[in-house]
Parts: structure tokens; sequence; C-alpha cells
């Protein structure tokens, strides 16, 4: 009797372990931080996420974000991922000076909670033409109907005040922190992470496919997922401002390397910049016309290493490429394009130099032979023996076999005229 209690207690000790290990794995949230522009690195990023929380059966998922906007092809892509995600989404627009504007704005109206931290604001999400170029007032119209099309479907089964979101898409309306709680665009505001747990604490949520469940997480623990190597550097170098500046300085080190051939360091990094900022450009919108002006600007340098106008052509190859970089990107906001600043810190340098080096690589190619047999061509030497025609003579540090014509004296300078296999051709230094 005493071993069968036995055996029973050890197998509910056992079971209730299990169950405790069990609930412990899964009871945590997930959490990531956006603080950059929104790109596909971002939208690659918290898909991860939310298949990693999935997978771990966790809570939820947390996301801290800063962001001044975005691409909207990216910005769907998120809202489609966070609408269909079984694990609930949770995004608080913190630390106190945050924003989440422009795409920002829409994907926090799309998380099953919204919330900001003191201090934030959020709108100011009117469709805006890739580049700031102005459009007809029928494709004006279409984008606005597109983008308050998506706000309210996004919103409507939030529970949230779609009219006033509307707004923020149709009249670029912006709201405090204190203005989009009262006018129910989010959940709560909340000084800290622990704050908003605390608050959340046994609320029903309204979850996208009707299904209403209850978060209890003030004391659950929070686990941060980071990015992966690739994604930390896809979202450094997909800044335009790097792109540009990569694309630049591969152009400069292949146009070394075609003037030195055989160098490969120049080569191999003008490649591997190269093939890095394409690739980083292949992530943006790109003006394939912005880069034509780039690869004129390069043809502009040459012309005026080749005929020398004071610096007409110069100026004009660098205004050309300012010109192109400032172009480059085609994107909605100005975070994503390349600075002024940075075009000219690249552009005018950049013109300097190649032009610098292509004088130079002009000026060597112009040059007689220096170097090897048609080096001696026009060199003196001193003759060694009597040239009557033939003889010897000294010439740069070698004996060669000459002929001479006319007789030269031992010790009598003369100049070479032509060199034949391992002979030269030379006349008197000083005939007469």
């Amino acid at each position: 009797m005493k071993m069968v209690r036995s055996r029973f207690a050890f197998l509910s000790l056992t079971a209730l372990f299990l169950l405790c290990l069990a609930a412990t794995s899964s009871a945590q949230v997930l959490k990531i931080a956006i603080d950059d522009a929104i790109t596909p690195v971002t939208d690659e990023y918290i898909g991860r996420a939310l298949e990693e929380a999935q997978r771990n059966k966790d809570q939820a998922l947390l996301i801290d974000m800063n962001t001044p906007g975005g691409l909207l092809d990216s910005t769907r892509d998120i809202i489609g991922k966070i609408l269909a995600a079984p694990v609930p989404v949770i995004i608080y627009v913190a630390p106190s000076g945050s924003r989440a504007a422009s795409a920002g704005f829409f994907i926090l109206e799309s998380a099953d909670i919204a919330a900001m931290a003191p201090g934030t604001n959020t709108g100011a999400a009117h469709p805006v033409t890739l580049g700031g170029g102005k459009v007809d007032d029928v494709m004006k119209e279409k984008m606005e109907n597109d983008a308050a099309a998506l706000m309210r479907s996004v919103v409507s089964k939030r529970g949230r005040n779609v009219e006033v979101a509307e707004s923020a898409v149709r009249q670029s309306k912006s709201f405090s922190d204190q203005e989009a709680l009262s006018e129910k665009l989010i959940d709560y505001i909340a000084g800290s992470q622990e704050d908003l747990f605390k608050q959340m604490q046994g609320k029903p949520i309204k979850r996208f496919n009707g299904q209403t469940i209850t978060l209890n997480l003030a004391a659950e623990p929070v686990h941060t997922f980071g990015m992966t190597l690739k994604e930390r550097i896809l979202a450094f170098i997909v800044d335009p401002n790097i792109a540009f500046i990569l694309l630049a300085i591969g152009a400069l080190a292949l146009y070394a390397e075609f003037n030195h051939p055989g160098a490969v360091v120049p080569g191999t990094v003008g490649i591997v910049f190269i093939v890095l900022a394409v690739f980083a450009l292949n992530l943006l919108p790109v003006r394939f016309a912005a880069v034509v002006l780039i690869l004129t600007s390069f043809v502009l340098f040459a012309l005026e290493a080749k005929f020398a106008t004071h610096g007409a052509l110069a100026v004009g190859g660098i205004a050309t490429m300012v010109l192109g970089g400032l172009l480059l990107v085609d994107a909605p906001i100005p975070e994503m394009r390349v600075r002024l600043w940075t075009a000219l810190a690249v552009s005018v340098p950049l013109g300097i130099i190649t032009v610098f080096l292509m004088r130079i690589a002009l000026k060597a190619r112009a040059n007689k032979v220096v170097t090897g047999a048609q080096g001696l061509v026009g060199e003196q030497g001193i003759a060694q023996t009597p040239l009557s025609p033939q003889g010897k003579v000294f010439v740069h540090g070698e004996l060669w076999d000459a002929v001479a014509s006319a007789n030269v004296a031992l010790g009598q300078a003369v100049v070479v005229r032509k060199v034949e296999g391992l002979q030269l051709q030379v006349d008197p230094a000083n005939p007469g």
C-alpha cells in the first residue's frame, strides 16, 4: 500500500513539474523595437518575430515603435501579417519624444492593443507622391481614397474611431498622445512597459477575427528578439545616403582599376561596394533617370580631363551628380531620400579626385616610353671603343653593341637613335 502511495505521489509531482515547465516556457512576451523608416527590412523583421512568437506560444508580441513613416507596400504587408497573426500584437509608441507618423499610424491602428507613451505623437497619414512631385487631381483623389479605405478596413474591426482615423489620411491631421486617447484612436497611455501591462491586466481584447481574449502580462517575463546579422546589414545600407555613398565610391574604385589594370584592390573594392549599393537600392523605389544622371557626371569629368575647359565641364559633372543623388530614391518621406549635404559631400570631392586621376592617366599615355629598350631612344652614352662604324657604348649602366652613323672616338658622347634587338644605332653627340 505504501509503495502504491509513493508511486502515486511521484507521478503527481512529475506531472505538476511538467505542467509548471510548460506554463513557464509559454508564458512570456516577445519584444522587438522599430526605430527607423518602414522598409522591406522592417517587414521581414516583424514577420520573423511573429513566426517566433507563434512557434514559442508566447502570450503576445510587443513592438516598441518610433518611425517617421515609410513605404506603402511594406506597410500593407506588415498590416496583413499583424491582422492574420495568431499571437496578439501590442504596439507601443515609445519612448517619450517618439512618433508613429504616416505609415507608422497605419501600423499602430492595426494592432490588437495600441498604446503611446506621454509626449509622443501620431497621424499625418496623407499619401505622398513619390519624390514629392505634383500629380493631377484624379490621381491624387485615387491615392487618398485607396489609403482611406485601408484605414477604414483596419480601424473598424478594432472598435476605434473610424472618422477621426480617416481624417489623418484625408486632412493630414496629427494627434498628441492625449488627443489620440480621447479620440479613441489608441487604447492606453503608459509611461513604461510595466505600466502598460498593469493597465491591460484582465481587460478583454477583441481581435480582428472577432475572438475576445484576456491578457495577463503584468508578471510575465519579456524576451527581446533582435535582428539577424543580415537584417542589421540591410537596415544600415538601405539608408539612401549610405547606398549613394557606396555607389559613388564603388564607381571611383572601378575607374581606378580600369586605369591601372592588375591593381586588384581597387577593382575588388569597387565591385563589392557597387553590389552592396545595387542590393540596397533594389529594396527602395529608385528613379533610373537619376542613375543616368550619375553616369553622365562621370562622362563630363572625363571630358574635363581631356579638353581642360578650365573647370566648366567639371562643375557641370558635379551639378549633375548632386541632382542625380537627390533624385535617386523616389521615397514618400524626406527621411528616405538622399540629403542635400550628403549629395554635395560626395559629389564635390569625387568630381575633383576623378578629374585629377584622369588628367594623370591621360598625361602618362601621352608621354614617350621611358622604360624597356624603347626608353633608351634619345638617351646619351659614352663610346667604350672607337666606333668605325661598329663598337661598344655604355648607356644607362649597361654595355651595348652599337653602330654609328659616323666615326666616333673612344670616350666620345653618343645619342641613341634606334634600338634593333640588342644593337643600338647611335649618332655622335657633338658631331663635327
